[in-house]
């Protein structure tokens, strides 16, 4: 693990029309390896993803790699190395995989081969429009985008949510590749992903962080699972 943390953030409180949706999280997250954010539903951890991001109005510090980026626009943030895989995949419908992928390249030899090896449904359905694929080649879509660049991390939220097992098993087996080479950021509520690929966890109670180690750490014991997310140590194993 890396000395210096890849991202640093603090005080950071977010607002959507006004209203306070992210009240005081500080936290970091280290230059390697996978680190989750947990919590239950509602509690500001989309919010926070979305505010180191800019993508919602935010106050606070946010450190990339020793500079603070909480007063760049989201397409300057996105310039600096930092990849989003978005909870509702926001594919472009209307354009096909190859063309989805080839808007997302920013650089000058994307990573095409890395992408096609992790995903070979894409490669078969390339020249098929993103908005008639099945909900989980639409989310292999949405992560391919992200891996397409050498990103310094990736911020990602829900990545498995609605998808069947088989699909779970291949966007996890993809991020547990793509953490070999980027640190990830990563909002998921199945605690099995969770346990398989997360070193470290952060837990967000009512916009702030409750809880930060690691994610066996929390995962194993059983209050800490039932005060913090609500179930019991045994259904995250």
């Amino acid at each position: 693990m890396s000395a210096e943390p890849i991202l640093a953030v603090q005080h950071l409180r977010c607002s959507i029309a006004g209203q306070l949706v992210v009240e005081d999280v500080t936290f970091e997250v280290p230059g390697s390896g996978i680190t989750a954010v947990l919590g239950r539903n509602g509690v500001g951890k989309t919010s926070t993803l979305r505010g180191i991001l800019g993508l919602i109005h935010r106050r606070g510090e946010v450190v990339l790699a020793g500079e603070r980026i909480d007063g760049l626009p989201t397409h300057r943030i996105v310039q600096r190395g930092v990849g989003y895989v978005p909870e509702d995949r926001e594919v472009f419908s209307k354009l096909t995989v190859a063309e989805n992928l080839a808007l997302a390249e920013r650089q000058r030899n994307p990573r095409r081969e890395f992408v096609a090896e992790l995903f070979p449904d894409l490669v078969r359905c390339r020249d098929q429009l993103a908005g008639t694929l099945s909900g989980g080649q639409q989310q292999m879509v949405s992560v391919a985008r992200a891996l397409l660049n050498d990103n310094r991390m990736l911020i990602v939220d829900e990545p498995t949510k609605g998808l069947a097992p088989k699909i779970v098993t291949e966007v996890a087996d993809a991020l547990a590749e793509a953490s070999r080479i980027v640190p990830i950021l990563l909002v998921e509520q199945n605690l099995e992903v969770v346990r398989r690929l997360a070193n470290d966890a952060i837990v967000i109670s009512g916009g702030r962080v409750v809880h930060t180690g690691r994610a066996t750490e929390i995962l194993d014991d059983d209050d800490l699972t039932r005060r913090l997310l609500g179930v019991h140590a045994e259904e995250a194993a």
